[in-house]
This record gives C-alpha cells, sequence and structure tokens, in this order.
C-alpha cells in the first residue's frame, strides 16, 4: 500500500512503499500526482528489483553465479553482458581498494591426501582465494575461478546494484524524481517536491538526527557501514563477503562509514574498505577519487569528512 508523506503546491506528492526484498527492507519513493501510476512505477522497480537478485542468486542450479561457482578450478564459464561487467568492476574496486573488497570466499578448506608426513591421513590444508584468482576474457566474455572451493558473492554490493537498476527503470518510466532506501542506504535522483534538493533527512526522515543530515545528496547515493565491534573480524550484514578477515586489525576508533557517490554499487562497496582501513588511510583513499566523498564518526561522535564534504 502506498504512503503518502507530503503535497506541494504543484500538486505533486511523495509516495511511498516499504517492502523486504533481497533480505532487507526496501522503501521505494516516487514523486507524482496520480497514485495509480506511483503504484505502477514502484511495482516496475520491485519487478527489476527481484530480477536482480535471481541473477545474482548463488542458490539457484541454473543461475549465472553458481554456474561459475560450480566450475571453480574446473574451466571458464561463459556468461552473460551484465554478470561479465558486474564482476569485472567488482575486480577493479578490489584493486583500488587492495583487496579490503572482494567478492571471492572459500567454501571449506581442501583435503590434502600428501601422506608423506601424515601416514596416509587426509589433512585439512587451507587455500587462500582472493580477487586475483578471478580470471577474466572480455574477447570470450569468460570467468575463471582457479581455486576449487572457490566461490564468489554479491552480498557486499548486490542490494546497491538493484537499487541502482531499480533508478534506471523508474527514469525509463517517466519518473523525474525519487528515492530508492535500501537498509538505509539512499539513492535519490530529482528533487522533491517543493523543489528542494534532497537531504539524508529528507530521503529517510529516520536519519535527521544523524551529523550530516542536511548533506544534499541529490542525484547521488549514500551507503553506510557500522562497526558493531572492536575488530573488523566480526561479520555482519555490512561486512560479509567484502572485508577481508585475515587482516584482521582493529577498527574500534571508527563507528561509522558513510561514503557518497553517484551509484549505490559503489558506494555499498566502498563503505566496508574504508572502514577497514581507517580514518586517515580512508579519507586518502577517497580524496583521490571524482564524484565521491566520505563522512566517518569515530567512536568518541567527532566527524571526519573527505574535502568536498561541508557539514555546518
Amino acid at each position: 500500500m502506498l504512503a503518502v508523506k507530503s503535497i506541494s503546491h504543484n500538486n505533486s506528492i511523495i509516495f511511498r512503499r516499504s517492502l523486504r526484498l533481497m533480505g532487507d527492507q526496501f522503501e521505494i519513493s516516487v514523486v507524482g500526482n496520480n497514485p495509480s501510476w506511483a503504484d505502477e512505477r514502484i511495482a516496475d522497480a520491485v519487478a527489476e528489483i527481484n530480477r536482480v537478485e535471481k541473477l545474482l542468486s548463488a542458490f539457484s542450479e541454473d543461475s549465472a553465479i553458481n554456474t561459475i561457482n560450480r566450475n571453480a578450478g574446473i574451466k571458464p564459464v561463459k556468461t552473460n553482458a551484465e554478470i561479465f561487467k558486474l564482476i569485472d568492476r567488482a575486480l577493479q574496486i578490489s584493486e583500488l581498494t587492495y583487496g579490503a573488497f572482494d567478492i571471492t570466499y572459500l567454501t571449506a578448506d581442501k583435503d590434502n591426501n600428501s601422506d608423506n608426513q601424515n601416514g596416509g591421513i587426509a589433512v585439512k590444508t587451507a587455500v587462500k582465494v582472493s580477487y586475483k584468482n578471478v580470471e577474466i576474457d572480455a574477447a570470450a566474455q569468460t570467468v575463471f575461478l582457479k581455486e576449487p572451493g572457490m566461490r564468489i558473492s554479491f552480498a557486499a554490493n548486490g542490494k546497491g546494484y538493484a537499487a541502482d537498476r531499480a533508478k534506471y527503470v523508474l527514469q525509463l518510466q517517466g519518473v523525474s524524481s525519487g528515492v530508492i532506501n535500501s537498509g538505509g542506504d539512499l539513492l535519490t535522483w530529482g528533487a522533491q517536491p517543493d523543489n528542494e534538493p534532497w537531504t539524508v533527512a529528507t530521503a529517510d526522515p529516520s536519519q535527521e538526527n544523524v551529523p550530516f543530515a542536511n548533506v544534499d545528496i541529490s542525484n547521488m547515493a549514500v551507503a553506510t557501514s557500522v562497526n558493531t565491534d572492536k575488530y573488523a573480524t566480526v561479520i555482519d550484514k555490512k561486512l560479509l563477503g567484502s572485508f577481508n578477515p585475515k587482516k584482521g586489525f582493529p577498527v574500534s576508533k571508527i563507528k561509522s562509514v558513510s561514503i557518497i557517490s553517484t551509484t549505490a554499487e559503489f558506494a555499498d562497496a566502498m563503505a566496508t574498505p574504508v572502514l577497514s582501513i581507517g580514518i586517515n588511510a580512508g579519507l586518502y583513499l577517497i580524496n583521490q577519487l571524482n564524484q565521491m566523498a566520505a563522512v566517518i564518526i569515530d567512536d568518541h561522535d567527532r566527524v571526519y569528512t573527505s574535502k568536498n564534504v561541508s557539514i555546518n
């Protein structure tokens, strides 16, 4: 069911619908003046998010990701252009973050049957995997996971990609302004009904008390990663699939990192790496990138921003 947030002088209204998608709470908002039209547009966005979830699923027997994973250490797998480009971008982010972002993981230890020192007893030997063990061929459009037992997952940036795709579909359908809130991560375009820019607080009223609530995020995405424990080895929904726990260094001085970028996919992918590498290194990295900003809050509630963010 649609909920009306506000009415402006030009008769435009913000229609919102909340529902659970991709294992998280989504809220899709569109600006318009026709409830039936808004309902249809939000349904289009939901359909696209469901399509992306199915596309990125590692559990469906016939999914591209499952086929790539099943052939790890065996052979390259030809895939479609959408999956190939998504993997290619993920590998580029891994390079950019020196492996702090990584879509690869290992399902289990590898059996090592060398019996020279163990009397024929099978021994579990750790197999290290990383994005460097993913081989892609642009000409053949193939993906090869070099190590048996190696897997890839888009748990870290899949919801961001789905939000980007939903926005794209909505814009094609004539939605000139809106917000997609995926578990607190925001993607906005256009302006509010009164032609004011979207801010963090107007895009998500539950965040009206955060220090950067009034930051203009129109036509931008904001993704936040929260440090829920003293050490980066803790795996929560934001760390799963993106942080390499073998580094294991403490990040207790950071409470949260919010990344502002032009796409939800990139913002989502960058939030946890910045959390893991620390305040100084994280801000240095963000300051080298175009069309990207960061707001970091430490465990004393002090706020640090990249060079292109101003907070009053």
